[in-house]
């Protein structure tokens, strides 16, 4: 039997995976103010600076927000919204990655084209600060991961659909699970290459800042053909083998 490999959690992922619970749970209620930096830090029992990047990861998904010079607060959603409970991650089984796949088409393909037609400069803007660091990247997978990871998530907010972008935040510790894989199995196949992957998203946010919205979502749909191709490759030899 294989076993797939476990990735140790980092001191700000823990961080966020309770707050963003609390959330879920409701014991974080919308529109909250959380604690200081300096009281979290306490009531975790960690460093100042694990506590920012656990609330800089938050604020990427949607769940908080920064108000200049008031604090930090859980993002207000409106009644209709869903919240689902996923597992934070899932094992890299194929009926799991098609059932994922599926609903990432039928969603970011969507949200793409809603995003080239109600995007404002502030998404562009945290689309185009995702695009800068995947190209800074330079070969450190995770940061490569979160960048592209928070590009999707802000194509989504981009829609101006917030029960669109819900449904996608709860589902997006499944989707950063499938495209560390992803991105792994690409690299390493030499299948393609971090610039290619990094000229695949430039389309789409080109295609957004024009306008396009049948551009924006052809090129998201190429984007993900091209996960699906690698994935169904990689499926297709492991089943082989076996």
């Amino acid at each position: 039997m294989e076993f797939k490999q476990i990735r140790p959690k980092k001191i700000y992922e823990e961080i966020a995976e309770a707050l963003h619970e609390g959330i879920r749970s409701g014991g974080l209620r919308p529109g909250e103010k959380l604690a200081s930096v300096q009281q979290l830090a306490e009531n975790f029992h960690v460093s100042r600076s694990a506590v920012r990047e656990a609330l800089s990861s938050l604020k990427a998904k949607g769940l908080i927000e920064m108000r200049q010079g008031e604090g930090t607060y859980v993002k207000e959603f409106e009644a209709d919204q869903i919240m689902f409970s996923f597992p934070s991650a899932i094992l890299m089984e194929k009926e799991d990655l098609n059932h994922l796949l599926e609903v990432r088409r039928i969603m970011e393909v969507g949200a793409a084209a809603a995003a080239a037609k109600n995007r404002t400069t502030e998404d562009l803007e945290k689309m185009k600060q995702a695009l800068e660091e995947m190209k800074q990247a330079n070969g450190i997978e995770e940061l490569g991961e979160k960048s592209d990871l928070n590009f999707h998530l802000a194509v989504a907010a981009a829609s101006q659909n917030p029960l669109l972008v819900n449904l996608l935040l709860n589902v997006s510790d499944i989707m950063q699970e499938a495209m560390k894989e992803t991105r792994r199995l690409w690299l390493f196949s030499k299948k393609t290459t971090t610039e290619r992957l990094y000229e695949e998203h430039l389309t789409i946010y080109e295609a957004i800042v024009e306008n396009n919205e049948a551009e924006a979502s052809e090129a998201m749909l190429y984007h993900l053909q091209k996960v699906e191709a690698v994935l169904k490759e990689y499926f297709a030899e492991k089943e082989h083998k076996a």
